[in-house]
């Protein structure tokens, strides 16, 4: 008999699900909210669509902080290269980036779209557009998927409806009750790769720093996250590439204390440092403090470093007195904000937390509670970092619910 199975939710861990069902012998049906598939793959790196990142299975795990140790067996058996080939199988030439990102050639996430919709329409999945309301159980086992289209009769169902994160992409949080009905645990969902709100940073808003290190440190001054790169202020706080990188790092919000500490001269060891402030003592002498900073820092950061360092901005340079020069230095090796909390979850690029990873399968992503029932993607309480892993997770944990729903293992 052939499994009838459901997958709800048409983005990346959902479409690979049912393709690979389908690519099994299962009847597929796919039920997506939005008209189009897809629709936060069109989003992702930019619109560009960072599908993996060409590395080992053990470099992918060691990128993953959430829960990384159940992904061992699907993404063992659907490692980078797999995705890599896979892609490409499809019709979609790739290529190489800094970091190891793995994308299109032709930088348009559409593509990938169009190549995995028309692979589904080839492997005879019926697309249906709706919302799941709930699942129909009995005996322990679902039965159906109810949705506002009608009731979906099954033997096999995965979910796969994303987080919290980009709610105008359709993630809602519908899986989290679908998981619920079916007596899951959901860990509390929060905002992972999402910006930062900070104390003191409302007067650099819109400043960018192109080549800074940024550390965060908990309140026991242990360094969480240190990387050099791109930061931008904002009026709440922190943003860009590096801040978002360190949100990942950062889950204890109620019980610890995080303070961002950014160093914006990371060429230069305190030393070499000083010693160009002492050079520059006979070349700027005459000059004020607060015009020669502007040979030291972008102009919105000289009035807050001045001031933290105690320097009046008035003050001749050649009256800088040697702790003054010290405190400078300190200043622009480490000027440091307080972290009160992430932005809110749907401002997120992925959601942390979900369907607790202890009752679910990690070879098949099967339910370990209710019988049929499957988990992919997002949805699930895993999440990585920047560059490629979060989609990683989404191909490999599909490809597992699906193979296992066709083959009816879990």
């Amino acid at each position: 008999m052939t499994p009838q199975v459901v997958v709800v939710g048409g983005g990346a861990a959902g479409m690979m699900a049912a393709l690979t069902a389908a690519g099994a012998g299962a009847a597929v049906t796919l039920l997506e909210r939005n008209p189009k598939l897809g629709r936060k793959l069109y989003i992702t790196g930019k619109g560009r669509c960072n599908l993996t990142n060409r590395c080992s299975v053990q470099e992918a795990l060691d990128n993953i902080p959430r829960n990384g140790k159940f992904l061992y067996s699907a993404m063992s058996a659907f490692p980078p290269s797999g995705v890599e080939s896979f892609f490409q199988g499809l019709g979609v030439p790739l290529k190489l980036e800094r970091g190891n990102r793995v994308f299109p050639v032709s930088d348009r996430a559409a593509d990938v779209i169009d190549a995995l919709f028309r692979a589904l329409r080839g492997a005879g999945v019926r697309l249906v557009t709706g919302r799941a309301t709930g699942l129909v159980l009995a005996a322990g086992g679902v039965r159906a998927v109810a949705s506002d289209a009608g009731t979906l009769p099954c033997d096999r169902a995965i979910v796969a409806t994303g987080g919290l994160s980009y709610p105008a992409t359709g993630s809602t949080g519908d899986g989290y009750a679908l998981a619920r009905q079916a007596g899951h645990t959901v860990v509390p969902p929060v905002g992972s790769l999402v910006p930062l709100e900070a104390q003191g940073c409302a007067p650099l808003q819109g400043l960018s720093l192109r080549n800074a290190r940024l550390e965060v440190r908990d309140r026991r001054g242990r360094v969480l996250y240190g990387e050099q790169g791109e930061l931008l202020f904002t009026h709440f706080g922190l943003s860009g590439p590096l801040t978002l990188s360190a949100s990942a790092h950062l889950r204890h919000y109620d019980r610890d204390r995080y303070t961002a500490h950014i160093d914006l001269k990371p060429a230069l060891s305190p030393e070499r440092l000083e010693a160009r402030i002492l050079r520059d003592l006979e070349r700027y002498a005459n000059r004020d403090m607060d015009n020669y900073a502007l040979t030291l820092l972008p102009r919105l950061l000289v009035p807050l470093a001045l001031e933290r360092a105690g320097i009046p901005p008035q003050l001749k340079l050649h009256s800088l007195t040697r702790e003054g020069r010290r405190a400078l230095c300190a200043t622009l090796k480490d000027l440091a904000f307080p972290i009160t909390g992430p932005r809110p979850v749907e401002e997120a690029i992925v959601t942390s937390g979900g369907v607790s990873v202890r009752e679910v399968d990690p070879r098949t992503m099967a339910s370990r509670l209710t019988e049929g029932l499957y988990f992919a993607g997002e949805v699930l309480d895993v999440d990585g970092y920047t560059g490629g892993f979060n989609l990683q997770i989404a191909w490999a944990t599909g490809r597992a619910a699906g193979l296992a729903a066709a083959n009816r293992k879990g």
